[in-house]
């Protein structure tokens, strides 16, 4: 009985769909490859204009991965004037994430950090960007200047959450509604939620009942209370199909360093 129940716990990780959306996470490459590859990151978005953009990052095996989901955690990243230790300012580009709580897996914040920290706990040097229209950049930017980001926040988080709804969050469906919330001038949730229901495609998750099942049961941050029918959840492709469907994206790429670029 014992064996079988261990398979079925090592199975649940396979739909951890935004697991790796903890801030301070253990490096598993190198510190200074990692320094490297976010210097490149940095340096690729500001080459081609961006002021804001949406960023994502690898944060489990991709062994571990549902079929067709490529990022864990996804945030937005915005050129800013950054105070350094030394008390001196530098521009350079801050991100905006919402982490789990350390401890309480079902729980969120919203966290500010840079490249470097973003990638510390990648599983591979690999980035999700996507370079919003003009106009879309200056929304995002002055909704998180004003605050109005946190309104949008929900703290009770969910691996898999409905963005059909507003009863669970994960950091991609955040980054969806500071997106939304910048397309339609609005913070008001029900309204959003309502947008989001009749111009959004959310991903399917393709694994089975039993995995999630077992996943609620074992782990406080797995839950299906906030869908019916068929699981499906917000990622990063679903974000960027969605983008380009309403000719809101200007450029979108799977990044890799050193000049290595997959077009989304």
């Amino acid at each position: 009985m014992k064996k079988y129940i261990l398979i079925a716990f090592i199975s649940i990780f396979s739909v951890t769909v935004n697991a790796g959306s903890q801030a301070n996470q253990p490096a598993t490459i190198a510190p200074e490859k990692i320094i490297e590859f976010a210097k490149d990151v940095e340096k690729y978005a500001a080459q081609r204009g961006a002021r804001a953009f949406i960023i994502a990052r690898v944060g489990r095996p991709a062994n571990e991965l549902p079929k067709g989901i490529h990022y864990t955690h996804t945030a937005i990243a915005v050129y800013s004037t950054i105070q350094l230790d030394n008390g001196k300012t530098a521009k350079g580009y801050a991100i905006h994430n919402l982490y789990q709580v350390d401890g309480k897996p079902n729980r969120s914040q919203l966290i500010q950090d840079y490249p470097v920290d973003f990638f510390w706990g990648a599983q591979q040097l690999k980035a999700g960007i996507i370079i919003p229209s003009d106009e879309i950049q200056t929304r995002l930017i002055n909704l998180i200047a004003t605050g109005k980001n946190t309104q949008l926040h929900n703290p009770k988080y969910s691996v898999i959450a409905n963005p059909m709804n507003s009863q669970k969050q994960n950091c991609t469906e955040y980054t969806l509604d500071l997106i939304n919330a910048a397309i339609y001038e609005t913070t008001n949730t029900p309204q959003l939620k309502a947008n989001t229901r009749a111009h959004f495609t959310p991903q399917r998750v393709k694994t089975s009942r039993i995995k999630l099942m077992f996943g609620s049961i074992l782990m406080e941050d797995v839950t299906t209370k906030d869908h019916s029918g068929k699981i499906a959840t917000t990622t990063f492709g679903a974000i960027n199909n969605y983008l380009k469907q309403y000719d809101l994206a200007k450029h979108s790429v799977n990044f890799y360093g050193k000049g290595d670029i997959e077009t989304l």
